[in-house]
């Protein structure tokens, strides 16, 4: 079975933060001295989707965005004008489908009063809030700029401007965490009445402030036991799992996250930014990634200097590609997918789900890859299995 160009999306990286978190390993940069070059960020942006649209050819041009995720840093230290601004542009370029989703991250802390009506206007239909907790103490811990009040302020001033498309982002194992305090933040969230809800856990990322001091966290069996009775009170609460971190209402489930778990393309915009794009045609996979600092990005203007790193994902490659994605969803995803995503017949991978099921990590359902709950409790181990 040859290629078969799947759904294509939009990612477009805003790299500003007021403060970078302890935590983070983000390709953000907090604000320093003078306020960044919002206007000019814009024009670059769509500088570099001209370029990328050129380079790419047939490969892009006519496939409707089925969705645009605004990543960051801290999108909404963007003023609803420039979001709006860009996307005039980017439809401009391409098309979007109808039922477009729109998702731009808000840091709680930097959204001023009818800010929300500005972004609804400009066209985002889904806000995403970087809360991860409603305990100040575990706010402060983390280096968020907001509180709890804050928090639950922005959220409800949201969907006073008409916002129905909400997820909240939740962390949990933060330092000195319990188990009932997990539960609290869970609960806050809840009586807020998001359509979705990220819940993962706090991990120590190389190269970021806590790693090279870090905080002391709830060991695994006690960030286990979290896990499982927050699943427990958001499933009670009509919060379906549907991936390792992801949960939401019926009907809900985060568009451009659940296209690039099924190895969906996307084209990468901004600083730092990654895409993938297939080209049926020629029978590729291609990754391509841009230039990390912002200022370098800016200077590259669209041209070449753009690019941090591009080329073909390699047939060795593909199958650990895919499963690093797939094997998240908790319904998994037919083994058919495999072939039409990557090219690569079924065979290439019967050797790892062969020893895949021995384990007991992938349910033996015909045509489907599926993990077990043993399989999602040792998720890196079973994609390891796929390593070339």
């Amino acid at each position: 079975m040859g290629l078969i160009a799947p759904p294509l999306a939009l990612y477009v990286h805003m790299p500003w933060c007021v403060k970078k978190c302890p935590y983070c390993d983000f390709n953000s940069h907090g604000l320093r001295g003078e306020p960044p070059p919002y206007a000019a960020y814009v024009d670059t942006l769509l500088a570099d989707l001209d370029a990328d649209l050129a380079d790419f050819g047939a490969a892009a041009h006519g496939r409707p965005i089925v969705s645009v995720f605004f990543g960051g840093g801290t999108p909404s230290l963007f003023a609803p004008e420039h979001i709006a601004r860009f996307l005039d542009g980017a439809r401009a370029r391409l098309p979007f489908a109808d039922d477009c989703e729109i998702t731009l991250e808000t840091n709680p802390g930097t959204v001023e009063h009818g800010r929300f009506d500005g972004y609804l206007a400009a066209g985002v239909n889904r806000l995403s809030f970087g809360i991860q907790s409603f305990d100040d103490d575990k706010l402060k811990r983390l280096g968020r700029i907001h509180s709890a009040a804050d928090a639950e302020a922005a959220v409800k001033s949201a969907q006073d401007s008409g916002y129905v498309n909400l997820n909240l982002d939740l962390m949990y194992a933060l330092p000195q965490q319990s188990l009932d305090g997990a539960l609290a933040d869970v609960e806050r969230a809840i009586a807020l009445a998001p359509t979705h809800i990220s819940h993962y856990q706090l991990t120590l990322e190389p190269n970021t402030a806590f790693a090279a001091n870090p905080p002391t966290l709830p060991d695994d069996d006690h960030a286990w036991a979290m896990q499982e009775a927050c699943e427990a009170r958001l499933a009670q609460a009509g919060y379906g799992q549907y991936e390792i971190s992801a949960y939401a209402r019926p009907d809900r489930r985060c568009r451009h996250n659940l296209n690039y778990w099924q190895f969906g393309d996307y084209l990468g915009i901004g600083a730092g930014a990654h895409g993938k794009l297939t080209d049926a045609a020629a029978g590729t996979v291609r990754r391509r990634w841009k230039s990390r600092h912002p200022r370098s990005y800016l200077e590259a203007a669209g041209g070449p200097a753009r690019i941090g790193g591009d080329g073909p994902v390699s047939p060795a490659e593909l199958p650990f590609e895919y499963m690093l994605n797939a094997l998240r969803l908790h319904e998994g995803v037919p083994l058919e997918a495999f072939a039409e995503r990557t090219g690569l017949a079924p065979e290439r991978i019967a050797p790892a789900l062969a020893r895949a099921h021995a384990r007991g990590w992938l349910q033996r359902e015909p045509g489907r890859l599926h993990p077990t709950a043993l399989g999602q409790r040792f998720l890196n181990d079973l994609i390891g299995l796929f390593l070339d």
